[in-house]
């Protein structure tokens, strides 16, 4: 792959994740001040929010790089060969890299403090179970689609990631980046750092998993 290429679709990368993480905690740290106490109508919020930018970036940025902004998603494309190890490495480096940005402008754009800790207790035979399945479809969903209707890809990982903030006790993180990042931040989307590797775990697991069921459903790897 030509640098130049590979420069771009690690731009796109890094770009599409600091707006999503940006959107997921921005619009936390926003339904938070307005919502008037209520949990319910803050979280209705913040899934509408991200749901919206996902489907703007996977839409805009995926022909650029492949709209992964998520490790998860990354590793199941390296699992079905679609990506080599080293552009999958690169990815996750730029995913990081450009949530870290998008969590320091959330703050400074609410002019907060702008590095912090969660502090949110996120831990549990439940949340652990929330963020497998979450993760898991999300992963399969976007193998299938990817597969057999590529057009397909914005509006279902936009509407999957909406319902998925509230089927799961966990309201979805289903991507390890973002779970890292939030660990820097001590507002309505943050986690607690200490419950950070068993969330990733359980991801990582969901996404293994979703990659071998797609393939016994028949979804093709690329070649």
């Amino acid at each position: 792959m030509a640098d130049k290429e590979m420069r771009r679709r690690l731009a796109a990368e890094g770009l599409g994740s600091a707006f999503l993480f940006a959107a997921v905690i921005g619009s936390g740290i926003m339904a938070d001040r307005l919502s008037g106490g209520s949990v319910g109508l803050a979280l209705l919020a913040n899934a509408v929010a991200t749901a919206a930018i996902l489907y703007v970036l996977i839409e805009v940025l995926g022909a650029v790089s492949g709209a992964h902004f998520n490790p998860a998603v990354t590793l199941a494309f390296r699992l079905d060969r679609e990506i080599g190890t080293g552009i999958a490495l690169a990815y996750v480096g730029a995913q990081i890299a450009g949530g870290i940005v998008g969590a320091l402008l959330a703050h400074l754009m609410f002019d907060l403090p702008l590095w912090q800790f969660g502090a949110k207790e996120r831990a549990g035979i439940g949340q652990w179970t929330a963020e497998f399945v979450a993760t898991f479809g999300l992963v399969f969903f976007i193998l299938v689609a990817a597969r057999r209707k590529p057009a397909t890809v914005p509006a279902v990982v936009a509407l999957y990631i909406a319902a998925a903030y509230w089927f799961t006790s966990s309201t979805s993180f289903a991507n390890p980046a973002i779970t890292l990042v939030r660990s820097l931040t001590a507002t309505f989307a943050g986690i607690a750092p200490a419950d950070v590797p068993a969330f990733i775990a359980a991801q990582l697991a969901g996404a293994v998993t979703a990659v071998a069921v797609a393939r016994w459903f028949g979804v093709p790897a690329a070649r």
